[in-house]
């Protein structure tokens, strides 16, 4: 397509695949946490999935609007993501820190992409990327409370 060079298009496709790496990190902490926090950890985690799942999608379809295509494949998204894999046998306390620290990825990832946004004077994809970072932040805060951070 030909906004495929597009510097706004690169940064938010390495957005998508770290949201997406996240919400399997996210989703396989739903399945598998266990312990006294269970219940709280498992519905946290489906909250924030769905949310993402969601995100994601928006964030795919402007990519699309600025005329190039969204990645996709879980394989070729897991090459893109620097996030990494957390054992499905974790401890709950284990999951809340792998979570939080992925999050921290992928605001660093939305700062850049708002960054480039604002430098190619892109507003739509400046304002999307700003909002995503505040929800990824809400979530680090509730995620490091936790924890007792």
């Amino acid at each position: 397509m030909s906004n495929s060079n597009n510097p706004v298009v690169g940064a938010l496709r390495q957005v998508v695949a770290d949201c997406y790496a996240l919400l399997g990190q996210t989703h396989l902490c739903h399945w598998n946490v266990r312990g006294p926090g269970f219940f709280a950890l498992h519905t946290a985690f489906e909250e924030q999935y769905t949310e993402l799942f969601a995100a994601v999608d928006e964030l795919a379809e402007r990519i699309r609007a600025l005329g190039a295509l969204a990645p996709g494949g879980l394989s070729n998204l897991a090459k893109l993501s620097p996030i990494e894999e957390i054992a499905e046998d974790s401890s709950a306390e284990a999951m809340v820190e792998h979570l939080a620290k992925a999050n921290e990825i992928v605001v660093a990832s939305l700062a850049k992409a708002r960054d480039v946004a604002a430098e190619a004077e892109d507003s739509e994809s400046e304002d999307l990327t700003i909002a995503r970072i505040q929800v990824h932040q809400k979530t680090i805060w509730m995620l490091k409370s936790y924890l007792g951070e």
